[in-house]
């Protein structure tokens, strides 16, 4: 069977969140949407994403590094949602392996969130249902789309190419290429879910700080000696 899947290169990604506003603006606007904001300015503002970029800081100063994380439905093989859904309206496609929502069976009794391991799910506080990634499922199944558009929005959009889109069952395509010679994993495969994107790991990398490195110099200018400096104001406190 066929199991489309995303497969996403933390080495390579940088945290533009291009993937998440192409992924909005699409969805929105077509057969998933609207992704409702409510108060999205205030205090404790609420909205529906099917994708979002957690950011990271790891390591011990001054051996630190960010770590952007991209994280969103990840359509499982054994997908638990689906199993305690009480309507039917959450299923997985026999032809593509894309977990989806029916909405018109969907009461919005948030069951699928609970059981899903990765927080993949939210609710739509306007159409009360549960929402999440279809792959954009209207997008990528358009025989009228010539075949390189055939993507989901946020592949297309990824300026860095950090998001690949195929099946993972076909030994032969790019995505389990990179997964087999790039050492790609799933996430949490302890929860016995199958999860069918996967992640490609980042490089290990080492950083060699000089200790002066480390001590700010409000003006690199005074410290070079490159100036008379007689206590008046520069540029650079102004600035600063």
């Amino acid at each position: 069977m066929t199991q489309l899947a995303l497969v996403i290169d933390l080495n390579v990604c940088v945290g533009c969140h291009a993937c998440v506003t192409s992924c909005k603006q699409w969805n929105t606007s077509g057969w998933a949407g609207p992704l409702v904001d409510r108060n999205p300015y205030d205090a404790d503002p609420t909205g529906t994403f099917f994708n979002r970029v957690q950011t990271f800081e790891v390591g011990t100063f001054p051996d630190t590094e960010t770590v952007h994380f991209p994280k969103s439905c990840l359509h499982c093989e054994e997908p638990p949602c689906v199993q305690v859904c009480p309507t039917g309206a959450s299923y997985k496609r026999a032809d593509n392996g894309v977990v989806l929502v029916d909405y018109d069976k969907c009461i919005g009794c948030k069951y699928c969130s609970w059981a899903c391991p990765y927080g993949a799910r939210e609710v739509d506080e306007q159409q009360r249902v549960m929402k999440k990634c279809t792959l954009c499922i209207d997008r990528i199944t358009d025989l009228t789309l010539p075949e390189r558009e055939r993507k989901p929005a946020c592949v297309l959009a990824c300026p860095a190419g950090a998001r690949l889109f195929g099946d993972v069952h076909d030994p032969d395509s790019e995505v389990s290429i990179a997964i087999r010679e790039r050492g790609g994993y799933p996430l949490l495969p302890e929860c016995g879910t199958q999860p069918a994107n996967h992640y490609l790991p980042r490089r290990k990398t080492r950083m060699y700080i000089d200790p002066e490195e480390l001590v700010r110099v409000d003006n690199p200018l005074r410290k070079e000696d490159l100036t008379t400096y007689k206590g008046e104001e520069t540029l650079d406190d102004v600035t600063w």
